[in-house]
């Protein structure tokens, strides 16, 4: 089904609403308020746990820091099984992945027998975020250097992830593209095009809020993605820092102390009705201490729905 028939066949049940009474109009009104009423869970990337433990005293740690589930990298280096073992020992959720091939063999490459080999990456990554109870598989769409024009990653990235649609369907898994400094997609207007010309209920983005701070506002990115945003990253950014000392050196600050208006981009979140049910820190980690301030500066963003 292509986005357009999905979008469609959901309005057509929106449509089909019974006539409230006037006298249960606030009480229904209330009632939608809650219904349609954002929530997140908390998840963290599985890289920022540096305490020196085994997998699953790993999964119990992040769980016992107020952290709902992690992010793990895909195909992923574990036995399967040690890793699903962690999971019901520690009552972690494990919602996405994040593809390990999409820089060193991306799907814009010139050379078709790269772009295959990240193809088949992203199709095992599927099937192991199936295999975890998961939903979402990152990829980052393309990269554009002085070898690969913006044309052309445009038009080879498209055709890749159209490769992927048979893999996708067959899991039932997604693909969320994310926004990196790769010198592509570097609008929303232009975001929302790409996703639109692959045309599938299951492919959409993957959201850093903080990647956007470089050359724009996420707020904006927000509203116009609406729902084509399937899950979130969040990290901070100061274009003081930018300024002052360089370009990466703008992620060294903590979460609500750069430049980011999280009330703002909160608001925006909820203004989407964003269904993806996840906000994953990717920030700089740390041991047990460091994870609990990670874990609590994401509550006080979650407090600004």
């Amino acid at each position: 089904m292509n986005r357009k028939k999905f979008i469609t066949s959901a309005s057509l049940l929106i449509g089909t609403t019974a006539v409230v009474p006037t006298q249960f109009l606030s009480a229904a009104s209330l009632h939608n308020e809650v219904a349609n009423k954002v929530t997140l869970k908390k998840g963290l990337g599985f890289g920022m746990i540096k305490e020196d433990l085994s997998l699953v005293d790993k999964f119990k740690l992040a769980k016992d820091l107020g952290f709902d589930g992690i992010e793990l990298g895909a195909p992923t280096e574990f036995n399967k099984s040690e890793i699903i073992d962690a999971k019901v020992k520690s009552g972690i959720e494990l919602p996405s992945v994040m593809n390990m091939d999409h820089w060193k063999k991306p799907l814009s490459d010139p050379d078709p027998q790269v772009r295959e080999l990240c193809i088949q990456s992203v199709a095992k990554s599927l099937q192991d975020v199936k295999d975890f109870g998961g939903d979402t598989v990152l990829v980052v769409p393309g990269v554009v250097n002085e070898k690969v024009s913006y044309e052309q990653a445009y038009n080879t990235s498209l055709n890749s992830i159209r490769e992927l649609i048979p893999y996708v369907e067959k899991t039932g898994m997604q693909i969320g593209l994310e926004n990196v400094w790769n010198n592509f997609i570097l609008s929303p207007i232009e975001a929302k095009r790409f996703v639109d010309e692959i045309n599938h209920p299951l492919i959409g983005w993957y959201f850093d809020v903080g990647n956007i701070l470089r050359y724009g506002w996420p707020e904006q990115w927000i509203k116009i993605l609406n729902s084509r945003i399937m899950k979130i990253h969040i990290k901070e950014y100061s274009r003081e820092l930018m300024n002052k000392e360089g370009l990466w050196e703008g992620f060294k600050v903590n979460l609500l102390e750069g430049d980011n208006n999280w009330p703002v981009v909160m608001k925006a979140i909820s203004s989407i009705n964003y269904k993806g049910g996840w906000i994953t820190a990717e920030v700089r980690g740390g041991d047990r201490k460091r994870l609990k301030d990670v874990s609590e500066r994401m509550d006080k963003i979650i407090s600004y729905l």
